[in-house]
């Protein structure tokens, strides 16, 4: 009997909602309200999200944001900048002390990200996880030389012939795990090393370069565009072989939607989480 997940396609929605209903998709878990859930969503406007721990104001170009007419919003997860704009962002939500849940991050980014992994290989890809292999490669992590999150792959992410498909992160709050993340269909490279800080214009040649040796989308891959209805079947299912799991569709209640705003006006909505140094 496989174990029920609920499922929730929450469609385009704004920076600050996609952040705080993650947030009480954890609180409400924690709780034993819901069941753990796979989340899919979009954004809109296109936006640029931080990790929690990014110094905003200081890698991050504000008015080529406003230039180019992005959302902003820091995440509670750690990590580096995406730009969220052709792509279907998705996130896992689960209690630490499910029995299928390694005790470690990066174990339970395997299991997690085996759904992402199921989904690519769906679509026709020979997807497999990244494995740092040097020392040079973990203290790259530990050190990341670039604020863009696609520069490099850490643990077990997803990449096709050594380049990063997917881009995730997690957090873990009171005995609860959040892990979200961009599977990119396609991208536009030259709007998203805009809007970063750099030493000089060399610099940013120099990165933007190496980026297209370190990351690619679905879309280039493929040579064909992934319609966003497809994308969303083939990840759903892979996530339901990939975690042996079923998923049933969830609609929230007015009240949970109004909890939902109520933590953008008190939280992901305001200056002082968003820009925080």
């Amino acid at each position: 009997m496989k174990e029920k997940w609920l499922y929730i396609d929450s469609g385009d929605q704004s920076p600050y909602y996609n952040m705080a209903l993650d947030e009480k998709l954890m609180d409400w878990h924690r709780r034993g309200l819901i069941p753990p859930v796979v989340r899919f969503y979009g954004w809109n406007p296109p936006t640029l999200s931080v990790g929690y721990f990014q110094k905003a104001k200081k890698e991050i170009d504000m008015e080529a944001v406003k230039k180019h007419e992005l959302g902003f919003v820091r995440r509670p997860t750690g990590g580096r900048a995406v730009l969220h704009e052709d792509e279907l962002t998705y996130s896992v939500i689960i209690s630490e002390s499910h029995p299928e849940m390694p005790e470690t991050v990066t174990e339970a980014y395997r299991v997690i990200s085996q759904g992402l992994l199921e989904g690519f290989l769906e679509l026709g890809l020979d997807a497999g996880f990244s494995i740092p292999r040097t020392e040079e490669e973990r203290n790259n992590l530990k050190n990341p030389r670039s604020a863009v999150c696609f520069d490099a792959s850490s643990w077990y992410e997803l990449v096709v012939e050594g380049r990063k498909i997917a881009g995730s992160a997690q957090t873990r709050q009171k005995g609860v795990i959040l892990q979200h993340g961009s599977i990119i269909l396609s991208m536009d490279e030259d709007k998203l090393f805009d809007v970063f800080v750099y030493p000089n214009e060399r610099v940013r040649e120099r990165m933007q370069r190496s980026f297209k040796n370190k990351a690619v989308a679905i879309e280039e891959l493929l040579g064909e565009k992934v319609p966003m209805n497809r994308a969303k079947k083939v990840f759903r299912d892979g996530f339901e072989k990939g975690l042996n799991i079923s998923l049933e569709e969830m609609t929230l209640t007015q009240e949970q939607e109004d909890e939902v705003h109520a933590l953008i006006d008190q939280k992901y909505g305001t200056d002082e989480w968003n820009y925080k140094s």
